[in-house]
């Protein structure tokens, strides 16, 4: 998954929706459940103030009066986090009454912190009490009494919040856990979604490469709705460039035979004239007619460069052409090995590849003792791909002065041969129109080598 692919634009949002939006829920699922548990909890003590100050009045009348156990066993547990106490107030002389769980210890009072009181006439705040327990305490105000004797007293109850904290913490860890996993399961789901629906893109890279390599005319395949008008259009694409490319072919055949014949009858009617002009004539026909030749094919080959779909086989046209020039210099002997892994492919039309290998080895045919040898592989780390070809012999060579000497059409580098000169150039404008490179050096062979390097067709 590349950094600049929908695949990977896709997965990246989601999973920061996902980081974004699961600790968001989780905070306000936590704090939903955390006000819900401390609502609870002072239900229980409101509830609990209640019974006790019911029960005050009840078994007190003037005074305050209690049963002790107000419907809570964790009241007669020292130091259990539940308290009760009824306390005069104004510092007036009164009856005290403490739950045994508090013994000899007190906690303060939310009268005592200045806590105002609420609708209902109780009192909340969170103190710290007895063995530094953090408790929850609710206070009411009550007269006992009437008259001179009437007596206002504090009544209170006190509940740990350590049971509150407990569960939180034991929910906040659950919570953790299942949103972790709902994360995870989110990622998964949406890497498998993400594959899933990009699936048709592969399937039309696949077969783009088919097409691209040979293998395929066109783009087929049933692929969804929103792709069907992409392949449409370029399918028709492709039809366009392999019509543009039959027409471009047509026209440079039509071409060549209308040449033909007039070239043809000026050669035939200069060899009946024996005269100094005839020759001349016949030597700048068969010029002309070389000339011709070449453009011609230079016409074909842009007519061809680029065209999608083209790719040949080296090892085949290396060894085709290996046996051809065996029968054509047969009294030579010559050893003409080719060295090619199988599966390379060139990434161009076959007349090309025969062209420029067919003139290379030709040449170093005419020119090699005993050996010419054929070099094929391919290049590491280029982009795009790339191939090398070599061809070497065992000949006399070049000069330095000759190899540095650009390519030019129709020179001869030795006269003693027979040709046009037009070969390397031939082979040069055949490499540089399919973005290749050609190069001339000393080959180790002891003669030339012919260095080009050409598009590499995917295996």
């Amino acid at each position: 998954m590349q950094l600049n692919s929908l695949a990977f634009r896709l997965f990246a949002t989601t999973v920061a929706w996902t980081f974004i939006v699961l600790p968001l829920a989780g905070v306000l699922i936590y704090a939903l459940y955390r006000n819900d548990t401390v609502a609870s909890h002072d239900r229980r003590l409101g509830l609990l103030l209640t019974v006790l100050q019911s029960d005050s009045i009840d078994n007190g009348g003037d005074v305050p009066g209690t049963s002790n156990d107000v419907g809570e066993p964790l009241f007669s547990v020292s130091q259990s986090g539940w308290y009760w106490q009824i306390k005069p107030l104004e510092n007036k002389p009164g009856r005290r009454l403490i739950s045994e769980s508090l013994a000899d210890d007190i906690y303060p009072l939310p009268s005592e912190l200045n806590v105002d009181p609420g609708d209902d006439e109780k009192r909340w705040a969170t103190v710290i009490g007895p063995a530094s327990q953090t408790l929850r305490v609710v206070e009411v105000m009550h007269v006992f009494g009437q008259g001179a004797e009437a007596q206002r007293y504090s009544i209170s109850v006190a509940g740990t919040l350590a049971e509150v904290e407990r569960s939180l913490g034991s929910f906040r860890a659950r919570l953790l856990q299942a949103l972790t996993l709902a994360g995870f399961g989110l990622i998964a789901v949406t890497l498998f979604q993400v594959r899933f629906g990009l699936q048709p893109l592969r399937a039309i890279e696949k077969n783009l490469s088919a097409i691209r390599t040979g293998d395929a005319q066109r783009l087929d395949g049933k692929v969804p709705a929103e792709i069907a008008p992409l392949q449409a259009e370029l399918n028709a694409l492709l039809k366009s460039n392999q019509e543009i490319v039959e027409r471009a072919r047509t026209q440079v055949g039509n071409l060549a035979h209308a040449l033909k014949t007039p070239i043809a009858v000026l050669v035939n009617e200069a060899r009946d004239d024996k005269s100094a002009f005839g020759g001349k004539v016949i030597e700048q026909t068969e010029l002309m007619r070389d000339q011709v030749t070449h453009y011609l094919n230079r016409a074909r080959m842009a007519a061809n460069v680029g065209v999608i779909g083209r790719a040949t086989d080296v090892k085949v046209v290396g060894e085709a052409l290996a046996r051809t020039l065996q029968r054509i210099y047969k009294e030579k002997r010559l050893d003409i090995s080719v060295d090619c892994p199988d599966g390379l492919r060139f990434k161009g039309e076959r007349q090309d590849l025969e062209e420029m290998l067919g003139n290379l080895m030709d040449n170093a045919c005419k020119w090699s003792i005993a050996t010419v040898r054929l070099t094929a592989r391919p290049l590491a780390d280029t982009t795009p791909a790339r191939l090398e070809l070599l061809v070497e012999d065992d000949g006399p060579g070049l000069t330095d002065e000759q190899l540095a000497a650009p390519v030019q059409r129709g020179r001869r580098l030795d006269e003693t041969q027979p040709g046009s000169g037009l070969g390397h150039s031939i082979v040069a404008d055949l490499t540089s129109a399919n973005a290749g490179t050609f190069e001339r050096g000393k080959s180790d062979l002891g003669g030339l080598k012919v260095r080009l390097i050409l598009p590499l067709a995917a295996a």
